[in-house]
């Protein structure tokens, strides 16, 4: 597969619901909640093009989340994780009290977590 993400409209979920096994598997089945199912599917692949990602949080608060491919530049994987860190940190909840973040890692795939200073200071601009 040469693609990244599927984007689809509403009325074409069925056609694509039938791919659901291919495309589950790889976590690329379209949702509403990601965006992905939309009537403005040009507006949608403008977004990802832009380089809009989307993550979830678990129950117990971990992120995951890709900031970037093998073939990014060394400065654009930093600016990636600096502008994530700061969305989160802008996402933050009124009623979140005490330390938002405890630990930062970032890691390849199967590689190993580095882990990075979660001092709020040193991640805005």
């Amino acid at each position: 597969m040469e693609f990244d993400v599927v984007v689809a409209s509403p009325d074409v979920m069925s056609v694509v619901g039938r791919l659901g096994k291919i495309l589950g598997t790889r976590g690329m089945m379209p949702n509403p909640k990601s965006g992905t199912v939309t009537p403005q599917v040009a507006n949608a692949v403008k977004e990802i093009k832009a380089g809009k990602i989307d993550f979830r949080v678990e129950k117990t608060g971990i992120i995951h989340t890709g900031l970037g491919k093998m073939s990014f530049e060394e400065n654009k994987i930093a600016e990636n994780v600096f502008a994530f860190i700061n969305t989160v940190i802008k996402l933050k909840p009124a009623s979140a009290k005490g330390i938002y973040l405890k630990s930062i890692s970032i890691s390849s795939t199967m590689g190993p977590g580095i882990f990075l200073d979660t001092n709020i200071s040193s991640y805005t601009n």
